[in-house]
């Protein structure tokens, strides 16, 4: 998956993903494609955007997949929206970008 790390930024405060969230999907998965001209990440939950329950379903997925503890993953902004700007704290961006790289040679991009 090319372009995974024009998606994630590093300021002061951590690191940065721009995600685009499909929620109700078949499976959770993370990375699930980066889209080019948004310059996000894909990332699908089979949560339901209801009560705040995708976004819990997309910090427990991402955490995961970084190996990271959930406290660790934080949405900054667009908690209504399908984009996300996704603050990880305790990685540097090459961490965060060789991790995401070796979970999307794991799965199919859609």
């Amino acid at each position: 998956m090319t372009g995974l790390c024009d998606a994630v930024t590093e300021d002061h405060d951590g690191t940065v993903i721009q995600l685009e969230v499909t929620t109700g999907a078949h499976s959770d998965i993370f990375p699930s494609g980066y889209n080019t001209w948004r310059n996000t990440i894909a990332c699908r939950v089979t949560a339901q955007a209801i009560n705040g329950k995708a976004n819990k379903a997309v910090i427990t997925l991402i955490a995961n997949v970084l190996d990271l503890p959930v406290s660790s993953v934080s949405i900054i902004s667009g908690m209504t929206a399908t984009q996300k700007r996704i603050r990880i704290d305790g990685l540097t961006k090459p961490q965060v970008h060789e991790r995401l790289l070796a979970n999307g040679d794991k799965k199919d991009s859609p």
